[in-house]
């Protein structure tokens, strides 16, 4: 399928490793010009350099804390000054984070409402004025189920997962006159380096019987356990799904959280 968005100019935060990664793969693999932002400086240039051997690769890349003040301006600014303007913006900065009520503190409540959405909201911010001069954009917001269907295991993550959907629906709403569309991917249990270092330290705490099992193994027996299909999500089974909202054959999606969970409500 031709997604239509050849020649395109997006961002996409997070995008050293994981899902943020496999996504701007895929739109490099359209044809599309992408700025990585992340912030370790030494995955990010892996990541840039890997991306830069796909035929017609069109790349580049900012290391910076996206939670800090001036991110996202100076951010949306690299973009224009290398590529000249801005019509994608995948917003995939963010890490889960197990734990309740009692068990987070403050500092774990600052921490991940700066990556996750007060990031989202300034980045977004800063990249519509340049989608709405052209007519044209596209913004996805990575979220989780959790955002839906809550777990008092990940309540942070799932917390600020509910605000991001909100944050979706409301500025679709605020924008779509103005040819953009904002959606967002409420994500399952996907295998990442990031879900294995965050998420699977939590469970063998409560399952003592995956002492002995490797993190691969702990992983595949969650997700039988908790996904329909039977196993964990892969970062390019999100990508998939995030080319097509950021895409030219998406003329009609907005403001909607798209569940990409396998059929399960929770994975954990």
């Amino acid at each position: 399928m031709d997604l239509g968005i050849s020649g395109r100019i997006a961002v996409v935060t997070g995008a050293s490793a994981g899902i943020g990664r496999a996504i701007a793969r895929e739109l490099v693999a359209n044809g599309v010009s992408v700025l990585l932002a992340a912030r370790g400086a030494d995955r990010l240039q892996q990541a840039e350099f890997a991306l830069r051997e796909l035929p017609g690769a069109k790349v580049a890349s900012i290391a910076i804390d996206v939670s800090t003040p001036e991110a996202a301006t100076r951010i949306v600014d690299e973009a224009i000054k290398v590529f000249g303007s801005l019509d994608i913006l995948v917003n995939n900065a963010g890490r889960a984070h197990a734990g309740g009520l009692l068990t987070s503190s403050e500092e774990d409540w600052q921490e991940m409402t700066g990556v996750k959405l007060t990031s989202m909201r300034r980045m977004c911010k800063a990249a519509i004025p340049h989608m709405k001069e052209q007519g044209w954009g596209r913004i996805v917001n990575m979220s989780s189920i959790g955002g839906i269907y809550p777990n008092p295991k990940l309540l942070i993550s799932h917390v600020l997962s509910a605000a991001i959907n909100n944050l979706t629906k409301s500025l679709a709403l605020e924008v779509a006159a103005d040819g953009i569309l904002v959606n967002a991917i409420g994500v399952g249990a996907v295998a990442t380096d990031n879900w294995a270092n965050n998420m699977v330290p939590a469970v063998r705490k409560t399952r003592p019987e995956f002492a002995e099992l490797s993190d691969e193994e702990v992983v595949a027996k969650i997700s039988a356990e908790c996904t329909p299909v039977g196993r964990a999500g892969t970062p390019e089974d999100i990508a998939a799904i995030a080319a097509f909202l950021c895409s030219g054959r998406n003329g009609f999606v907005t403001g909607d959280t798209i569940e990409a969970s396998g059929g399960a409500d929770r994975f954990m």
